[in-house]
């Protein structure tokens, strides 16, 4: 796709992902919470799991010192998609049809969202309320599991 940035850890096959996951997702698995451990295994095994650069930048910004070796061994599993100006023009109207409805959405929330969206990938949320009425998203349902 002419324009489409992905970041690959070098030495691995470029593969499309059916996943995108949040970064509250991301930081339970760091966080060894053993529910996302035990769904996020059970994804990979089948699926090549995807995250947007959000995520990436949220859970290295929120990263300890002594978590940088493991935090960075997880993303590396991770197909990471960068923005690029669809995501962006996406996201935009995403926040900004929210706030014609006087309802929020935070900028990396729409990111993440737009991303999904953009490449045809479901979500998966804790926080399904926030990213609920998105047009063209998918979300994975995690209310029987968490």
């Amino acid at each position: 796709m002419p324009g489409c940035a992905i970041y690959v850890t070098p030495g691995w096959e470029v593969m499309v992902g059916k996943y995108l996951l949040d970064t509250g997702m991301v930081l339970r698995h760091l966080r060894g919470n053993r529910r996302t451990v035990s769904l996020l295994r059970h994804l990979a095994r089948t699926e090549r799991l995807c995250i947007s650069v959000v995520t990436r930048l949220e859970v290295f910004a929120g990263m300890h010192e002594d978590e940088q070796y493991t935090t960075q061994k997880l993303l590396s599993r991770f197909l990471t998609y960068n923005l690029d100006a669809a995501i962006a023009d996406r996201s935009g109207e995403l926040v900004r049809q929210r706030r014609s409805q006087d309802q929020m959405l935070s900028i990396p929330d729409a990111i993440i969202a737009a991303t999904a969206v953009q490449h045809n990938l479901t979500l998966i949320t804790l926080n399904q309320k926030d990213f609920a009425g998105a047009p063209g998203l998918s979300l994975y349902p995690l209310t029987e599991i968490f």
